[in-house]
């Protein structure tokens, strides 16, 4: 019997709330069942769907963990805290995943454009330097377990954007620049409501940098 683990994130780029790292421990046998229920990445999938197979998903898993990364962590990596960056965070994060889920196979989406550099880096933080590691670009796309790890984290980074809406009481979209509620709220709010922001991406610097200009311009 082999044990595989998919790993998959949601919520790297935004500007609002955390990154969501999730993995999924199957037996390999079960990854026709994720197929047949239609597991696939979930950028290719509605709300409600996501939400439907994430609710499958849970019932043909061994096993499964999430990882929560709030944006004071991420800015810390972005500015070289403990000489990380963001692809060393995320993999540091992977790890412990894949540590946690003990499997024979670990199947990840790497986020870095070098896939040799991000493996090295990797394993110098897992506790079986046995375990076959397949990293790929796509592999959400490529790889059922990876699939059904990226609804996973999907569905959890969407559930901790409600939790945000509901603490504030103010709708704030996605979190990702691209949408416009989240445009104007972040215009309005970036600086009632800092700890939800990422303050190392340029466009929460350029709000600060818009207003101390504009206090600048009032003397």
């Amino acid at each position: 019997m082999v044990f595989v683990v998919g790993i998959d994130e949601a919520g790297r780029g935004p500007i609002i709330g955390p990154l969501v790292i999730a993995g999924v421990l199957i037996n390999e046998e079960d990854s026709t069942r994720l197929k047949s229920i239609g597991a696939r990445d979930s950028k290719l999938l509605t709300g409600k769907k996501r939400i439907l197979l994430g609710k499958q998903i849970l019932k043909i898993i061994k096993n499964h963990k999430i990882i929560i990364v709030q944006p004071e962590e991420i800015d810390k990596a972005v500015h070289g805290y403990d000489a990380l960056n963001l692809n060393w965070l995320e993999a540091r994060k992977t790890a412990e995943l894949i540590n946690y889920l003990k499997s024979d196979r670990a199947i990840i989406d790497c986020p870095s454009p070098n896939i040799n550099a991000y493996k090295n880096y990797l394993k110098k933080y897992l506790n079986n330097p046995e375990i076959e590691l397949i990293v790929e670009h796509k592999a959400d796309k490529n790889h059922v377990e990876v699939s059904a790890a990226s609804i996973i984290a999907k569905n959890k980074r969407d559930y901790e954007v409600e939790l945000i809406e509901k603490k504030i009481g103010q709708k704030i979209g996605t979190g990702y620049m691209s949408n416009p509620q989240c445009q104007k709220f972040v215009k309005e709010n970036f600086d009632k409501h800092p700890e939800l922001f990422r303050k190392s991406w340029m466009t929460y610097k350029k709000q600060v940098e818009e207003k101390e200009q504009k206090k600048l311009n009032e003397y």
